[in-house]
C-alpha cells in the first residue's frame, strides 16, 4: 500500500487529501483556517491590500496534516511516499539570501509589506500600467504570452510595488519566491534563492519567463522598468519546472514536524486550479472553471492544435503548466463568489449597525438572531431570484466589483448595476449578479473560441458547482453548453495528489495517475434552450453596459 498527500492552500485555508495512490480512495482529509487572516490581519479591504503571514502557511501545513494522519488507519505515516503543493497565485514574497520570507525575521514579523502578497491584493495598479507600457515599446513584448497585459496581480507588479513603499524591507530584500515555490523548497531544505526548483507554472503565467527570450525578462528591461530590480535576475532562476518535477525528500527535521518518513518525495508545486484541473482528469476540449471567491478557467491544448496562436486578454498560455507536454491556458474572472458575498454585507449592516445595538432583546438572543439571519440571506434571496422569469426584470450588471482579469485585465474597473426601478428588489438585485457573472464567463468562452481554441465541455470545481444549482444552471444557460460537475470538493488537493504519485515513481506520466485515481463527476447541468436564447439578448445589453462602464464611468 502506498499513499500520497494533496495540499491545497486557498485564499482562507489548507485542506489535506491523503489518497490511495494506486485507486485515488480518499483516506482522510482535514482542513486548517489561517488564523491570522481570520482576525483580518494584515489586511485594508479599501485599500485593496490582502497580505498573508507566512507563519499561517506553517502552522496550517503542520495542523492539517497531523489532523488527516490522526483520521487515517494505524501505519498511514509509513506508507506516504509523495506529497506535492498548490497555492492561489500569483502570492510572492520577497526574501533574504537564505529563502526565508522576511516576515519571519523579528524585526518584519508584524509588516505587512515583508508578508506574501495574495492573488487579490490590488495595490500595484501602477506598477502594472508602466510594465504594460514599457513592453509596448520595448523589442521584445515579455507579456506576449501573458495574455498581452500584465496585471496588478502578478508578481513583478507586486514585487515592485512594495520596493518603493517600503526602505527597510527593500534594504533586506535579496529576491522574491512564489508561495508554490516556497512550501517545497521548505520542507526539504532547497530553499537557496538560485537554486530552489521554480514551478513552470508560477513563472510562465504570472512572472513573464519564456524560454524563447532565455526565461525571465532582461535586466536592461528590469531597470529600466525601475532600478530598484537592478541584480534580481540573477538571483532568481533561468530554468523552470512542470510538476512531474520532484524538488527532492522531506528533511529529518520537518519529517518529525510532520509525523511522517524521510522518504516522502516533493513535487515541484503549482497553483491552485492548474492543479485542480488534473485532479478532474482535464483532457483536450475541456473548459475547467474553478469557481470560488474568483473563477480561474484552465484548459491543456496539445501543440499542434495551438500553433503560434497567442490568445490575446488571457493570463497565459504556458508549455507544461497544467499537463506536461501541452499548453496550458489560463483565464478567470476577479470576482465571482466574491460578488454575491459582498451583496449578503450590504444586506447585513443593519442588522449589525441596529439589531446589535438594540435593547429590546438580550445579548443571546441578538447573537443567535444576526446569526440565522446571515446565513439564511443568500439561500432566500436565491429562492426568491429563481422564480423570477428570465428577461423580465429590468436590471443589467457587470461583474467587475474586484476589478477584471480577463479578458484584457483592467483592475481599476469597477462594477455598475443598470435599470434599477423603485420596484428592484433584492432578490432582483442577485439575479442581477448571478447573470453578471455568467455574463463575464461568457465573455472568456468567447475569447477561446474567437481564436481557434475548440471547447468541446465546460467542467465546475468548488463549492459553489456542488452547492448552488441556480447559480450553476444560469451558467449553462448563458454559456448554451452542458456542464459537468467534479465530485470531490477537494479536486485541487487530488490534483496535488496525483502529481505526488509520480514524483513517488508510482506513475510515469500524471496521465496514467489521472487515469487511476480520478474521482468523476456528481451530476450535469444542461443548458434550457429557450432560456439561452433570451440571455443571448440580455448579453448584448450586458455588452453595451459593460461599454459604457468602461469607457464613460470608469474614466
Amino acid at each position: 500500500m502506498k499513499y500520497v498527500i494533496g495540499l491545497d492552500y486557498g485564499s482562507d485555508s489548507c485542506r489535506a487529501v491523503i489518497a490511495d495512490a494506486l485507486s485515488g480512495e480518499e483516506v482522510s482529509t482535514a482542513v486548517k483556517y489561517y488564523p491570522r487572516w481570520k482576525e483580518g490581519r494584515y489586511c485594508d479591504p479599501r485599500a485593496n491590500r490582502y497580505r498573508q503571514h507566512p507563519l499561517d502557511y506553517i502552522e496550517v501545513l503542520e495542523g492539517c496534516i497531523q489532523e488527516a494522519l490522526s483520521k487515517a488507519p494505524a501505519g498511514t505515516a509509513e506508507k506516504v511516499v509523495g506529497m506535492a503543493f498548490d497555492t492561489t497565485g500569483s502570492t510572492p514574497v520577497l526574501i533574504d539570501d537564505e529563502g526565508t520570507p522576511l516576515a519571519l525575521l523579528p524585526e518584519f514579523s508584524e509588516n505587512p509589506n515583508a508578508m506574501f502578497v495574495l492573488w487579490k491584493d490590488h495595490t500595484a495598479v501602477k506598477e502594472a500600467a508602466e510594465i504594460n507600457a514599457l513592453a509596448e515599446e520595448w523589442e521584445i513584448d515579455y507579456t506576449a504570452y501573458e495574455g498581452g497585459i500584465y496585471s496588478s496581480e502578478w508578481v513583478w507588479a507586486k514585487m515592485l510595488h512594495i520596493l518603493r513603499e517600503d526602505a527597510q524591507v527593500r534594504q533586506a530584500a535579496y529576491s522574491w519566491v512564489e508561495h508554490c515555490d516556497w512550501m517545497p523548497a521548505l520542507i526539504t531544505g532547497n530553499s537557496n534563492p538560485e537554486t530552489m526548483p521554480r514551478s513552470r507554472c508560477a513563472a510562465g503565467h504570472k512572472a513573464m519567463w519564456h524560454a524563447s527570450w532565455d526565461g525571465l525578462p532582461s535586466e536592461e528591461f528590469l531597470t529600466r522598468l525601475d532600478p530598484l530590480l537592478s541584480g534580481f535576475r540573477s538571483r532568481l532562476y533561468q530554468e523552470t519546472y512542470p510538476s512531474d518535477t520532484k524538488v527532492g525528500y522531506l528533511t529529518p527535521e520537518w519529517a518529525k514536524r510532520l509525523g511522517l518518513t524521510t522518504n516522502v518525495a516533493v513535487a515541484v508545486g503549482a497553483f491552485d486550479c492548474h492543479m485542480g484541473a488534473v485532479g478532474v482528469e482535464v483532457k483536450p476540449g475541456d473548459f475547467v472553471r474553478v469557481i470560488g471567491t474568483s473563477t480561474c478557467d484552465i484548459m491543456a491544448v496539445p501543440y499542434e492544435e495551438i500553433g503560434d496562436k497567442l490568445i490575446p486578454g488571457i493570463c497565459g498560455q504556458v508549455d507544461g503548466s497544467v499537463i506536461p507536454g501541452m499548453v496550458g491556458l489560463e483565464a478567470g474572472q476577479s470576482g465571482f463568489g466574491d460578488i454575491y458575498a459582498w451583496f449578503k454585507r450590504v444586506l447585513e449592516w443593519p442588522l449589525e449597525q441596529i439589531v446589535a445595538k438594540s435593547d429590546l432583546l438580550d445579548a443571546v438572543t441578538k447573537e443567535k438572531l444576526l446569526a440565522e439571519v446571515a446565513d439564511a440571506i443568500i439561500p432566500e434571496l436565491t429562492r426568491e431570484a429563481e422564480k423570477v422569469p428570465v428577461g423580465e426584470s429590468t436590471l443589467i450588471a457587470t461583474d467587475w466589483m474586484n476589478g477584471r482579469r480577463t479578458p484584457d485585465a483592467n483592475q481599476l474597473l469597477t462594477g455598475s448595476i443598470s435599470g434599477l426601478t423603485l420596484g428592484s428588489s433584492a432578490p432582483l438585485i442577485f439575479r442581477a449578479l448571478v447573470e453578471a457573472t455568467a455574463y463575464g464567463s461568457k465573455a472568456i468562452v468567447d475569447r477561446f473560441l474567437e481564436n481557434g481554441i475548440q471547447i468541446k465541455e465546460v467542467i465546475g470545481i468548488g463549492g459553489i458547482s456542488l452547492k448552488s444549482p441556480f447559480v450553476m444552471q444560469t451558467l449553462s444557460d448563458v454559456l448554451g453548453m452542458p456542464i459537468k460537475v467534479a465530485k470531490t470538493e477537494q479536486a485541487c488537493a487530488f490534483g496535488a495528489a496525483m502529481f505526488a504519485a509520480v514524483v513517488a515513481g508510482v506513475y510515469e506520466k500524471v496521465e496514467q495517475a489521472q487515469k487511476a485515481m480520478g474521482q468523476g463527476f456528481a451530476f450535469e447541468y444542461h443548458p434550457n434552450e429557450k432560456n439561452h436564447a433570451l440571455y443571448m439578448d440580455l448579453y448584448k445589453k450586458y455588452q453595451q453596459v459593460a461599454l459604457f462602464t468602461e469607457n464613460e464611468v470608469n474614466q
